[in-house]
């Protein structure tokens, strides 16, 4: 999509004002770096899953501005001629840092690092926002939703209810990356690459004499996909008793039924009976309906016979919280060659930003795999692996855990150098498989979804120094 139109103004207006005002007062090439990070998991979780980053690598790519902006922007009379003839020849030079999509990430890490000149690395802070934002709200909510399945495979059916055709098609691929097994929209599909999958609307019920004609029609036509909605008057009078008609007759190679309404629990249990005293032990029952982590795991506890979930509207506009709080702050500037790190203070300790250009380590065990801790550095420091390594609670600073037998692994991956793409996305499967095995070096207790155990997120001390002493240079003001 992003290659499709030219998107370049999409962004904040402010975005362009500042951006003329940097040339304005001369500092338009002074070169600035720039952080993206979240402070809060979405739903209380314990961790979000980073996506989006394809997207923005075809967005940055992009960057043109056209006659037709340059003359809109020159209506507005409020931006010089210097400033438009310098977009009008524009071309991307920074340097961007992200952490590969699939990741699981957590509070206040620097997700996005971006270097260039500060009307560049400003400019793109919308589009960056907009895109990672969403997909990782979605992925986020597909991974809860996918583990309280319990390896039943989940799809998502939420085009209709999206807001909007890019959140339709970001949003599905997002879901899959998350854990979702296809989607029911066709352009995402075609796209991306992924399965697509669905049955069939009441209306195809509804359009013949009764379901038993209904049903024997489609299995006659989809004889290797024959997924039949049961619910359409009443599942276990006459839906289910027509489907378990048409399977024996027709024998199709796949069989399932789809109940979207009603008492889940009851009603497939009750169908399961109906179809295993009928033979049909290979039938399938998929449920869907407004379904959600939460329904999914209460309905399992109860007892549902579930074998595949398909997951909408709460998916797709990750209804429980429909907002990612990513932000953008500026974090370091350079002057003759030394970085000078920038801070944003507020009363409000969350708000209060990690300054200089820093790298993000990951702490794994040596033994058994699984993540110890989240190391925030400042850019060069090297976290030594032959020793104990002391990091503090973040709920707790006087709280401490030697950590020893680990690897350290930087978590970033550099996407843009000088303004030149020089990653190699990885495709949507690959994305896929690597979010599953990352999912999987965290400990039991922090997939919960009601007080998941936090993660440690520290700083190192050269780091935690810096940001302190600019605290309090601040504070004496």
């Amino acid at each position: 999509m992003f290659r499709e139109q030219n998107l370049t103004m999409l962004t904040d207006f402010y975005e362009i004002t500042m951006a003329n005002g940097y040339l304005e007062s001369g500092l338009g090439d002074k070169t600035a770096y720039f952080d993206m990070f979240f402070r809060r998991v979405p739903d209380g979780g314990g961790f979000a899953i980073m996506a989006g980053i394809q997207q923005v690598c075809d967005y940055l790519e992009s960057l043109k501005f056209t006659d037709r902006d340059i003359e809109y922007l020159r209506e507005k009379k409020l931006f010089s001629e210097q400033f438009l003839e310098y977009l009008r020849n524009f071309e991307f030079k920074c340097d961007v840092w992200a952490v590969p999509e699939g990741t699981p990430i957590f509070p206040h890490e620097p997700i996005i690092t971006v270097r260039g000149p500060v009307m560049q690395a400003q400019f793109i802070e919308t589009m960056l926002l907009l895109i990672v934002n969403h997909q990782s709200l979605v992925a986020t909510k597909a991974n809860r939703i996918v583990r309280a399945a319990q390896g039943r495979p989940v799809m998502e059916f939420g085009t209709r209810r999206a807001h909007g055709i890019a959140s339709a098609l970001h949003g599905a691929r997002a879901a899959y990356i998350g854990g979702c097994a296809g989607t029911a929209c066709a352009k995402a599909a075609e796209d991306y690459g992924f399965p697509t999958m669905g049955t069939m609307a009441h209306s195809w019920v509804q359009m013949f004499s009764d379901e038993y004609e209904a049903f024997k029609k489609y299995a006659e036509i989809y004889p290797d996909n024959c997924t039949l909605l049961v619910d359409t008057f009443n599942v276990l009078k006459s839906g289910v008793p027509a489907a378990i008609k048409v399977f024996k007759e027709m024998k199709p190679s796949h069989m399932a039924i789809r109940i979207d309404s009603g008492d889940i629990t009851y009603l497939t249990q009750e169908s399961r009976k109906m179809l295993d005293d009928a033979g049909l032990q290979d039938c399938q029952i998929t449920i869907s309906n407004s379904l959600d982590e939460y329904i999914i795991r209460e309905v399992l506890i109860e007892g549902a016979k579930v074998d595949a979930f398909g997951v909408g509207e709460r998916l797709i506009t990750a209804k429980s919280e429909p907002v990612f709080g990513g932000v953008y702050k500026l974090a370091g500037l350079e002057v003759d060659g030394e970085i000078i790190p920038k801070i944003k203070i507020s009363e409000n300790v969350e708000k209060i930003t990690n300054p200089g250009f820093k790298t993000l380590y990951r702490l794994y065990d040596k033994e058994n795999g699984k993540a110890l801790a989240d190391i925030i550095t400042l850019d060069g420091e090297v976290i030594p692996e032959d020793d104990e390594y002391e990091i503090f609670d973040p709920r707790a600073i006087w709280k401490k855990k030697k950590v020893k037998n680990f690897t350290a692994k930087n978590l970033r991956v550099q996407i843009f150098k000088e303004g030149k793409l020089v990653y190699d996305n990885p495709t949507v499967d690959e994305i896929k498989e690597y979010c599953k095995e990352q999912v999987n070096t965290l400990w039991p207790q922090m997939l919960r979804f009601e007080n998941p155990q936090t993660y440690y997120v520290d700083l190192s001390k050269d780091l935690y120094d810096m940001k302190q002493r600019l605290i309090n240079e601040h504070h004496e003001d």
